[in-house]
């Protein structure tokens, strides 16, 4: 089998999942009582091949995200020479170092999880004449395998996000424990809607202030239902990963 071929065969299994995805996705907006068109389906292409983040590009799924900036770049950059240019979401850890390299090559950033990280995206931004959009990572369930603020500490990370000049703050991010412990997956999603309606008075820009990052392809429904507007979707639309 030719590479072309391969590759055929690649987005035409894609085209199946995510043609039954969005069917999935449009119902449960409908039982939610929300209109599909409030939702961002961003295709997790990370650890697979650029061909199939190609795939999906061609698809018309037109938000990708990747959790290392390299992965980010190298597939951003592939794509962009063939002409095509979805909107890049960063959504794993960002260390500080790689600020520098991911400034201006995302539609969002989804991980802020610390005032440092906070202040270093702002400068670099700022020295680059350009403001990033961001979002606050909040470890909702206080796991300590996850980043981010712990719901105590969102409004004053908040705060300081208000006097960062190179940053537009546009909403929260989190992510539902996948070993179950005390908290649901429902629980985490309520609690962080929740935290996101009392920053509302808070924020410096309340126009830009419309993001809730949460659900993957185990939980997006109770996401749907708690009033995400972006969900996070790998194995449901690439598949299942072999690394």
């Amino acid at each position: 089998m030719s590479e072309q071929e391969r590759f055929r065969e690649i987005e035409d299994a894609m085209k199946i999942r995510l043609d039954a995805f969005r069917k999935a996705v449009r119902d449960e907006m409908d039982r939610a009582g929300r209109n599909p068109d409030e939702l961002t389906i961003i295709g997790v292409s990370k650890f697979f091949p650029v061909g199939y983040a190609r795939a999906a590009v061609r698809l018309g799924l037109l938000d990708l995200g990747e959790n290392r900036v390299v992965e980010l770049l190298e597939k951003r950059e592939t794509l962009e020479a063939e002409g095509l240019s979805p909107n890049w979401h960063l959504i794993g850890t960002l260390q500080t170092n790689k600020v520098k390299r991911i400034i201006g090559k995302t539609a969002l950033i989804h991980s802020v999880d610390s005032i440092h990280l906070l202040d270093e995206i702002s400068s670099r931004s700022e020295a680059a004449g350009m403001v990033t959009k961001i979002l606050l990572q909040v470890n909702v369930s206080d796991e300590d395998s996850k980043h981010g603020f712990s719901t105590e500490d969102a409004e004053s990370a908040v705060r300081h996000a208000n006097d960062c000049p190179g940053i537009s703050l546009n909403g929260f991010m989190t992510m539902a424990p996948i070993i179950p412990c005390s908290y649901t997956p429902r629980m985490v999603f309520e609690g962080l809607r929740e935290l996101f309606d009392r920053m509302k008075p808070v924020v410096r820009d309340p126009g830009t202030w419309t993001i809730l990052s949460m659900g993957m392809s185990q939980d997006y429904v109770d996401a749907i239902h708690s009033g995400a507007t972006h969900i996070r979707i790998g194995t449901s639309i690439f598949g299942p990963r072999t690394v």
